[in-house]
Formats: structure tokens, C-alpha cells, sequence
């Protein structure tokens, strides 16, 4: 990228709650605005309270989990710290805007906006309840200082001659990134246990709505994100989506997907029998990969520190999760976040 040097600043910009910093380009003397948008799946962050029209009773105190009040309370830390470390060598506070999947309702995600750090950094929450027969659903959260809500739709994924059929909805948010129009997709696409034409169905739904997207606004700013349960390079992700790995095939009109050459060069999301998958993924417009002016893509990365793995035991190197085995491990997630560096020019 034409940007490859941009460092950081020393400086923060205060006026925008330390959320976006001061970038210089060493070769060609320019500044920039830096922001952090992000993906994770939390791995089942549920409450203790029985819901009767969902399936959640493991996670109930008296449930297979033994899901009590200190364990989600702990579930709840956990993911605030994580959260609020995300993008962190670059741009402090967090990320502006953050999807999420595996959540089971409104409720914790109010739980978790208010568990510090999240607490002191104001965010505010997007979210539709799903049909998914356990409860999980998708959701977003994001800073209202930075990012303004001007629209948001909950869209149903439907298989064709399955009336039994109940998945997790695509929620799609629309707003001004610091006075830009950007549109955000969060998705968590069904299991690889239900079959590769499932998730082939749930890239179509995805397709749609960047392509109505696109064609209501020009030079849409679209954001793809989620734990697709495929790879880049899988069929669902590639061709029924279309989104591109290399940035010289990328057309008006394409996606551009920054995590095929992580995926490449053997960087996962989450492990499964010794081989890694990057699963979650952050799938860009035409437009974020090439603007010149507002914002766009800088790095996409996979947030993989230290204290986030399995540090023993025949998980050891894997993502450190809360439960392993079968056991309550108290980690964090069986996923890593991914996040995307987004800047433009100041």
C-alpha cells in the first residue's frame, strides 16, 4: 500500500476522546486520522436467567455449565479486557466500532458496555433479537463521539424449502464514521455441521445487502464482517460472495477481502485439530481499499497477544477459551478478534 510507512504520532487528539490519534507519513510529510473497526466472537456470553423461548439451559446456574453469577461475571471482564486492548499499538481506547456474535440478548451486552474498561469509554449498543433456536445472536457496539447511527435493519436468513429452518439475522448499521457514511454488515453464518450450501445462502443474503447498498449510495463505504464458518478462500467467501484476495483484481463494484493473505501466510482466527482457520473476517468495498481522500484501509490484522492462548495442556498455543473439553477453563474466547486499521488524511 502507497501508505506502508505511516507511523503514530506521539500525539492523541483529545477532542475526540483519544479514539482517533495524529499519523505522519515520513516520505511524504502528511497527517492522518487513525480508527479501529473490529470483529469478535465472544463464545457464548450468556446470563444465568432462563429464557423459555430459547434453548439456554446449560447456561444456567443448575445447567451442564454451571453457569453461575461469578462465572458470567467473569465472562463479562474477560471481554472488556480484550475489547478494550484491540488496536492498541496504534490507536488507544478501543475500537470506534466493534460487531460481535455468540451474544445472547440485549441484556448483556448492557453488562458488558458497563464492566470496566468498556465502562469509561462510552459505548452504546445496536441490536435485533434472532430466531436462532439457542438464543445467540449477533450485535454491534460503537462510540457515539465517533460514530453517529442513522440506520440499522435486521435481515433474515432464510434456506430455500427449509420451513424449520432458524439462524442467526444479519444486522446491518448505517452511520457517519467522524461526518462519513460507512454501513457496517455483522454476520455469524451457520455451522460447518449444517453444510457448505447453508453458508453459501447466508453469502447471497450478505451480496444483496452490499449490493443495495451500493446502489443506493455511490462509492458506498461497506464493511462485511463476521464468523463467516469458512475460510477466504472456501467457496461461500470467494465466489458466492465474491470477495477478492488480491487488491490489483479488485473492479467498482467488488469486495476486497484484507484476510485472504493472512490466511495465506498461515494466520488464524481459531483452532481445530492442530490446523488453524480464520473464520472471522472484515470484507471491504471497492471504495475503502482505494479512496483517496476519506477513509480507507491501511492494515488488517488478527489480535492474538500472549495472554489470549492456552498457555499448557493439549490445547496449548490455541486461543484460551472459557470452556475446553468440556470443562470450565475460565479463558477468554475459542476465537481471536480480528480489526481492520482505517485512516484518512487529516
Amino acid at each position: 500500500m502507497k501508505n506502508s510507512s505511516v507511523f503514530v504520532h506521539a500525539s492523541i487528539i483529545l477532542l475526540i476522546l483519544s479514539i482517533f490519534s495524529s499519523l505522519q507519513s515520513c516520505a511524504q510529510e502528511k497527517k492522518y486520522l487513525a480508527t479501529t473497526i473490529a470483529f469478535y466472537n465472544v463464545e457464548n456470553l450468556f446470563d444465568t436467567i432462563d429464557d423459555p423461548n430459547t434453548n439456554d439451559a446449560e447456561f444456567l446456574p443448575g445447567g451442564a455449565n454451571r453457569w453461575t453469577p461469578q462465572r458470567y461475571q467473569a465472562k463479562l471482564e474477560n471481554m472488556a479486557r480484550v475489547i478494550a486492548g484491540i488496536g492498541n499499538e496504534m490507536v488507544k481506547g478501543g475500537p470506534a466500532i466493534i460487531g460481535l456474535s455468540e451474544i445472547e440478548n440485549r441484556g448483556v451486552l448492557e453488562d458488558l458496555i458497563n464492566t470496566p474498561p468498556l465502562k469509561e469509554l462510552g459505548y452504546e449498543i445496536v441490536h435485533y433479537d434472532s430466531p436462532d433456536r439457542r438464543g445467540v445472536d449477533v450485535g454491534l457496539i460503537y462510540k457515539p463521539s465517533v460514530f453517529k447511527v442513522t440506520n440499522s435493519t435486521s435481515n433474515r436468513l432464510y434456506m430455500p424449502g427449509r420451513t424449520d429452518f432458524f439462524s442467526r439475522d444479519q444486522l446491518v448499521v448505517s452511520g457517519e464514521l467522524l461526518g462519513e457514511p460507512i454501513s457496517v454488515i455483522v454476520n455469524h453464518w451457520p455451522s460447518r455441521r449444517s453444510g457448505s450450501e447453508y453458508r453459501e445462502e447466508a453469502a447471497k443474503l450478505s451480496r444483496h445487502l452490499s449490493d443495495s447498498l451500493m446502489k443506493a449510495h455511490k462509492n458506498a463505504k461497506i464493511f462485511v464482517m463476521g464468523d463467516l464458518n469458512d475460510d477466504p478462500i472456501d467457496r461461500s467467501v470467494a465466489k458466492v460472495l465474491g470477495a477478492k484476495g488480491k487488491p490489483a483484481d479488485v473492479n467498482k463494484g467488488d469486495l476486497f477481502n484484507p484476510m485472504w493473505q493472512l490466511h495465506r501466510d498461515g494466520i488464524g482466527s481459531l483452532a481445530y485439530r492442530d490446523a488453524w482457520n480464520l473464520f472471522d473476517q472484515i470484507i471491504v468495498s471497492e471504495p475503502v481499499l482505494n479512496d483517496s481522500k476519506g477513509w480507507k484501509l491501511h492494515k488488517a490484522k488478527v489480535y492474538n497477544d500472549t495472554f489470549l492462548l492456552q498457555k499448557d495442556g493439549p490445547y496449548a498455543g490455541y486461543p484460551f477459551r472459557t470452556f475446553a473439553g468440556g470443562a470450565y477453563a475460565g479463558g477468554y474466547s475459542d476465537h481471536f478478534p480480528v480489526y481492520l486499521f482505517l485512516i484518512r488524511e487529516k
